[in-house]
């Protein structure tokens, strides 16, 4: 009898032990979580700006260890912290970029030409942040509502003439909305479909609150350009989420959405906005754009598991990249600063334990930032003329995705012949 407790006992464990192993699920197919993407190891919210008081306290650290789901292919990071947490309070401002900027007032033009919007349409922007895009809407005449949990970057839109909602948005939400008469012929999403953790409830959303003919547009950054280019520093706490086309297109057709067009763009190192539809809407067929891409990623392989299986080492030589050029500048003397304190700057730094013995400080735009620390590196932020006052060797920049648009606001730079280091896909000086 003794016996047949104790293997009952063993099998029970067994079972126990296999529940805990596949305890994490997939956020929007629940197909348990088995294969590992990438490991970027311990990092803290890549927005939580330390100030000088705070430099001494115990700052909590989240694993970056991102999943592959098996049945959908959605890859994905655990939500070990709330969106309420991270995003109450945001240290992100969209308008201190003039090319988000050239990108937003760009793509008001065309989409208000697209769907000929006018005084009676509204245009609806999820995380519409300080009111950046929106604001294009209403010199137009178009009306428009922002959607965006984040009080001190809304009252930022509200002065801009915004109206916005501070809230998060989900079916909730949406019903709300449609019930307040603020149904929209247009929905806009841009990069925030990965901060979503509940993907199915803000999917759901997006289909309450569109007009029956309405279009929504979401754009985010590409799976594709995230693995060929080693950009693992988008990875962070932030980013629930990175999608293929093949991905996203079952999440929405899930919820009654067709992705219709889509269009592959430059910003965030390369993103894709897609075009959606509810189904029942006839008018609006699927374009050779949306074919084209599906078969490129299924003939790179996005549908077969052997071909997450690589980046990790990517990534781990990226990484052994950067360390081996900035060991060898700070031992030939030279003084390396950084450029920019975005989210994905101090994955990036966290993951390749760079500090202030490689990087003196960085400077940044924002004013929130100024006199504040970086997460976890605690590398000083300061305004950006502290480049001209200090004259660093070499500049890292960290926002590498607006390269361009900072060398040429660095260009004085030149005068004590500053270099300036891209790290993504492998660290390179730039001629």
């Amino acid at each position: 009898m003794s016996a047949v407790i104790e293997l009952n006992e063993a099998e029970l464990t067994a079972e126990q032990m296999d529940n805990t192993l596949t305890t994490a699920r997939c956020r929007f197919c629940k197909a348990p979580l088995r294969h590992t993407f990438v490991d970027l190891g311990m990092s803290p919210l890549c927005e939580s700006y330390l100030t000088a008081d705070q430099l001494n306290r115990m700052e909590p650290f989240y694993p970056l260890h991102v999943k592959v789901c098996e049945s959908c292919f959605l890859v994905q990071l655990e939500e070990y912290v709330s969106p309420e947490h991270i995003f109450t309070e945001y240290a992100y401002f969209s308008s201190y970029s003039d090319s988000w900027l050239r990108h937003a007032s760009n793509y008001v033009d065309m989409i208000s030409k697209r769907l000929n919007l006018g005084a009676q349409s509204l245009a609806v922007e999820l995380a519409s942040n300080d009111g950046y895009l929106l604001q294009y809407f209403v010199d137009k005449g178009i009306p428009v509502l922002g959607v965006e949990p984040a009080v001190n970057v809304a009252k930022v839109a509200e002065r801009k003439g915004v109206p916005t909602l501070v809230k998060f948005f989900g079916c909730q939400t949406a019903r709300a909305m449609v019930a307040n008469g603020q149904a929209a012929d247009l929905v806009i999403g841009n990069n925030v479909l990965a901060q979503v953790p509940d993907l199915n409830d803000f999917v759901g959303g997006i289909r309450i609150v569109l007009k029956p003919d309405g279009v929504a547009t979401l754009e985010f950054p590409h799976l594709v350009r995230l693995m060929e280019e080693n950009q693992y520093d988008t990875i962070y706490h932030e980013h629930f989420s990175y999608f293929s086309l093949i991905t996203v297109e079952k999440i929405f057709a899930a919820h009654g959405l067709v992705l219709f067009d889509v269009d592959e763009i430059p910003t965030h190192g390369g993103s894709i906005r897609i075009y959606l539809r509810h189904a029942e809407d006839g008018s609006k067929p699927v374009t050779s754009a949306v074919v084209n891409l599906r078969n490129r990623e299924l003939a790179a392989g996005l549908d077969r598991m052997e071909t997450y299986a690589s980046f990790a080492e990517q990534v781990m030589e990226s990484k052994r990249a950067l360390l081996e050029l900035l060991i060898r500048l700070r031992r030939e003397g030279k003084r390396v600063a950084g450029y920019g304190a975005p989210g994905k700057g101090n994955t990036l730094l966290n993951y390749c334990g760079i500090r202030t013995d490689f990087l003196e400080f960085t400077v940044d735009r924002n004013p929130y930032k100024h006199g504040r620390f970086l997460p976890g590196t605690h590398i000083p932020i300061h305004p950006v003329e502290r480049i001209g006052e200090r004259r660093p060797d070499y500049i890292v920049i960290l926002p590498w995705n607006l390269k361009d648009e900072i060398v040429a606001q660095l260009s004085y730079a030149r005068q004590w012949n500053a270099k300036f280091i891209v790290p993504i896909p492998v660290a390179r000086i730039l001629d």
